[in-house]
């Protein structure tokens, strides 16, 4: 298994993000292959790396209420 150095990130939450600036996703767009999401109330924290096609199918999943019943 190979590691990802993201002490260098840089991260961004969504521009829908609002409210408690502490209670977000936060992912880093610079990693060609994966996307690294970290919680953003524990920046220092572990962040999950994903491929990104596996996000991407995530995100679309969200994105068309696949989870509403969840």
């Amino acid at each position: 298994m190979s590691r990802n150095d993201l002490s260098t990130a840089s991260w961004r939450k969504s521009s829908y993000s609002s409210g408690d600036p502490d209670n977000c996703l936060e992912v880093s767009d610079a990693h060609p292959g994966v996307v690294p999401v970290r919680d953003s109330k524990t920046p220092h924290g572990p962040a999950l790396v994903f491929p990104t096609a596996g996000w991407t199918t995530f995100v679309d999943a969200v994105k068309n209420s696949h989870f509403a019943d969840a």
